[in-house]
């Protein structure tokens, strides 16, 4: 009986744990601190900065089993979904990983091993390929070598061009050859026929890639106009498997989605709309589609992407839409997805717990953007099938890039979604002339856009700095001191560093020693002063005086990696270069700050609590006056809701807990329950606020903010705002402390002044506001009364309007009316005076103009019609009109207009 998926994936890390690698947790999908980087597309994302030398882990040797996901870049599969056999958006990469310990003679070795021994791979079947070799960098010899040594055949040892067969992470950087090893899938694996290089790397379906090996031995640097490679001192290693083909391959299935991993999903599907399998294999690409897609929202919206117009909540969208708009192709007129996906999570859940533990906000999630796009698909496929027919009517068969923007912009149509359904009519879509058109707009944005703001230095001018006066390493504590001795290392003023700056200067200043937080994680910069003191005596007070000169410091940031600058204004004296000075941080401002952030902890903990596990934060602002605190839910939150989640905060609070920082590694960090966020890049060292008392503690979260040290020290909590950011996505902000204070101070004394206005006392204002609305509501029905009587009464007087044009009688006047109701009562009444005739009626109502227009029965059987005769009046007060033959209702934008449409509409009034 063939291996399942699952037992495939745990052989394959089972045998590096036994050859000491170390099993690490897949990575989110969302890369942690790279922004180049739209999704994880690979198993080394998580270890790149372990490959450059920037981050050390406590492991020489690793395993995964990585989520990715390829959608975007040279690596975007999405077109090939469906009608292939193997491409998927989502899939998932089997790699073992060398950080400079084991090389290519343990790599090969070890694959030829697991793929021989422990999956039982038919070596005939198998073929290797390695690096020929160029002007650059001489071939791989050592790894055909080492393969013909592990026992493969000599010439099933193929050599192929720098194309297939060397990698690299950048321009520069490291890199190296890779060996891939490949599987013949046909019936005669012996036949000489088949033992030809066309056969790997070719076109022929028979034959497909299952693993690749990377060798990373050289550095590749700029030398000049060139560039040069050098060996790296500790070559590495980096492997990729796709489990899907690998699955393939051991369950020996005709494709990837006749594998235990898809096809319990197709089969779902089928059984939801009631199909045989006759049917299924005849619409099978969308069934694919479905699959491959229901994957891919499963896993994005478990790591907490959502639907929405940039970025990766785009692509959510865009393969969400897809998956909906195959399943109305193949028969669905409601919402699916929501009845497909729990299979998903059944197959996949045992070794990714938050597609189970999310399991409530990815269906919620996916239902509401399922129907969104019902609604979507309705209004746009009516101009998408006009555009259609007008090109077939005119012989042409290519949609313009302004329709197809037009499409996106306003209706939401992906550019995907477009290039689809136009392949289906047998057009094309002008996509050059979409994104001119897509340019075009962002051009225009920029252009209206005022904001932007000065570089004080770009990156080439801080790199000089950190190599000319940066320390190797810089003391930087920003939770133990608020105040530290230090020296002045370097000054840089308009992007050049110099040696001394005088009052009024804008500098930027590097310290050897600095207890200033640097803006991250969500939480601002510390601000304070950098001040030199003269010499003053042990125990005398300190003045003004006694400074010798001082920065005002607005903000600390790190613009690149190991540099810390601290900007500010020269306010007093002339700093110089060597001097010694005193960082003080404002510790009023830092309380504000450390209570606020603190306190989003405590908010996040009773979020989950009240609204259920799957809220996560997406992000954070927290600043000395309030903070903010974005989440995922997908529901404005209740009165009930929020005065829940206030008090409970506050309760904490008032326990008076503990808030403890710990330093920890990662895995046992999150291991113990504590919080981690999916878009914050963590190192293996990582720093875990316990807010209560163990085992059970209140909250824990990875943190690198500053914190109270217990909760009392907050004072108290109070929730500002909630509001809605976008699709799944919740904001509430917040303040703490002297925020609440200055809060309470402020609506007191507003309080206060609306009781002396009132001339009543304070406890007494809302009953007081309550009977004057009761007085005003009373008030405005007498008058709308008085009104009406007496437009009721000037009736006599309204019939001397009537005009005889082609002996029809036509009413046309002005009135003053409170509402529209009042204008139809008096067309009414008029009606019945007249007994044949065209009423048009116009009033300003609350400084808007308002048209109404009546036709009595025996001029509707002659051909007149109320809607027809409004139309041309309302466009006198810019307006348009809707109605029955009888009446019609019209409003408009410019009510100085009306009198001259009323003296227009006998003139205007024509038959249909």
């Amino acid at each position: 009986m063939p291996p399942t998926s699952h037992e495939i994936r745990k052989t394959f890390l089972d045998y590096f744990k036994r050859r000491k690698h170390a099993v690490v947790a897949s990575s989110s999908l969302i890369p942690a601190g790279d922004p180049t980087l739209l999704f994880t597309n690979a198993g080394m994302v998580q270890f790149k900065d372990v490959f450059l030398g920037r981050e050390k882990r406590e492991y020489a040797r690793a395993v995964t089993s990585q989520k990715c996901m390829r959608v975007s870049g040279k690596h975007n599969d999405l077109e090939n979904v469906g009608p292939s056999p193997r491409h998927h958006t989502f899939f998932e990469m089997l790699g073992n990983f060398s950080f400079g310990d084991y090389f290519k003679k343990d790599a090969i070795k070890f694959a030829w091993e697991l793929l021989t021994e422990y999956y039982g791979m038919d070596p005939a079947r198998l073929w290797f390929t390695i690096f020929e070799g160029d002007d650059e960098v001489s071939a791989d010899e050592e790894a055909a070598e080492l393969w013909v040594k592990a026992g493969a055949a000599p010439e099933r040892v193929l050599r192929f061009s720098r194309k297939d067969n060397f990698w690299q992470m950048g321009e520069t950087g490291p890199c190296g050859p890779c060996s891939e090893i490949h599987y013949y899938r046909g019936e005669r694996p012996k036949d000489p026929k088949y033992n030809r290089r066309e056969y790997v790397n070719g076109d022929g379906g028979e034959t497909l890639e299952i693993w690749n090996l990377v060798f990373m031995q050289f550095n590749r640097f700029a030398d000049g106009d060139a560039f040069k490679l050098e060996p790296l001192p500790r070559p590495s290693v980096d492997t990729g498997a796709g489990l899907e083909r690998v699955t393939m391959v051991l369950q020996n299935k005709p494709s990837n989605y006749d594998t235990d991993l898809f096809k319990p999903i197709l089969e779902q599907t089928r059984k939801l709309l009631g199909q045989d399998k006759a049917a299924m294999e005849k619409q099978l690409a969308s069934y694919r589609v479905i699959a491959d897609h229901s994957r891919a929202v499963a896993f994005l919206t478990a790591d907490g992407v959502i639907p929405g117009n940039e970025g990766r909540n785009y692509i959510l969208r865009l393969i969400l839409r897809r998956a909906a708009r195959h399943g109305q192709m193949l028969g669905f007129t409601e919402p699916f997805l929501t009845q497909v996906l729990p299979t998903v999570i059944e197959i996949m859940g045992d070794q990714y717990p938050e597609l189970a533990k999310r399991r409530d906000v990815i269906l919620k999630t996916t239902l509401q953007e399922e129907q969104r796009f019902q609604a979507t698909l309705k209004t746009g496929s009516a101009l998408l099938d006009e555009l259609v027919a007008d090109l077939k009517a005119k012989n042409k068969t290519q949609i313009s890039g302004a329709d197809a923007f037009k499409l996106h912009d306003t209706y939401g149509f992906a550019l995907e979604l477009t290039r689809d359904i136009a392949r289906e009519y047998g057009m094309t879509v002008d996509e050059p002339g979409f994104r001119q058109a897509m340019e075009a707009q962002a051009d225009r944005s920029r252009a209206a856009s005022t904001l932007g703001a000065a570089d004080a230095g770009d990156e080439a001018t801080y790199n000089a700095v950190k190599d000319q006066v940066a320390p190797a390493s810089v003391q930087h504590d920003p939770y133990s001191w608020t105040e530290i001795e230090t020296q002045v290392a370097g000054i840089l003023r308009e992007g050049a560093l110099v040696d001394e700056a005088k009052i009024g200067d804008a500098v930027e200043i590097v310290l050897p020693q600095t207890c200033f937080y640097v803006e991250s994680g969500g939480q601002v910069s510390d601000t304070g002063r950098l001040v030199k003191y003269a010499n003053v005596a042990d125990g005398a007070e300190i003045e003004d005086a006694n400074v010798v000169w001082a920065i005002e410091i607005t903000e600390a940031r790190r613009p690149i990696p190991g540099l810390i600058v601290h900007i500010g204004k020269v306010v007093k004296g002339a700093p110089r270069v060597g001097e010694r000075a005193v960082a003080e941080v404002d510790r009023l401002r830092r309380w504000d700050i450390m209570r606020n952030h603190t306190a989003t902890h405590l908010l996040h903990r009773e979020l989950r609590y009240v609204l259920g596990e799957h809220v996560q934060q997406g992000g954070s602002l927290v600043a000395p006056e309030r903070f903010r605190f974005d989440f995922t839910h997908n529901a404005m939150l209740t009165q009930d809701e929020l005065d829940r989640i206030e008090e409970s905060v506050n309760d904490a609070v008032l326990a008076d807990f503990a808030v403890l920082p710990i330093e920890t590694n990662y895995r046992d960090a999150v291991a113990s329950g504590a919080m981690a966020l999916f878009t914050e890049k963590y190192g293996e060292r990582v720093r875990v606020i316990q807010v209560g008392y163990p085992p059970r503690f209140y909250s824990q979260e990875l943190c690198g903010g500053t914190h109270v040290t217990r909760t009392s020290q907050i004072g108290s909590f109070r929730i500002l705002s909630e509001s809605s950011i976008g699709s799944g996505l919740r904001r509430i902000e917040a303040t703490t402390g002297r925020g609440v204070s200055k809060l309470l101070r402020e609506g007191l004394g507003r309080l206060e002044r609306t009781a002396a206005y009132l001339r009543t006392s304070a406890e007494q204002v809302d009953r007081k506001v309550l009977d004057l609305m009761s007085e005003r509501d009373a008030a405005q029905k007498e008058i709308e009364r008085l009104r009406r009587d007496l437009a009721l009464r000037d009736l006599d007087g309204l019939l001397q309007h009537i005009h005889l044009v082609n002996d029809i009688s036509i009413l046309s006047a002005q009135v003053q009316v409170a509402n529209a109701d009042m204008l139809r009562e008096i067309g009414d009444s008029l009606k019945d005076k007249i007994g044949s005739g065209i009423i048009v009626l116009g009033a300003a109502i609350d400084g808007k103009p308002s048209l109404i227009v009546m036709v009595t029965q025996d001029l509707i059987a002659q051909g007149y019609d109320a809607v027809q005769i409004i139309r041309p009046i309302a466009r006198i007060i810019g307006g348009g009109g809707g109605g029955r033959a009888a009446m019609a209702q019209a409003g408009g934008k410019d009510a100085e207009r009306l009198p001259e449409a009323i003296a227009q509409a006998p003139s205007l009034i024509t038959k249909k």
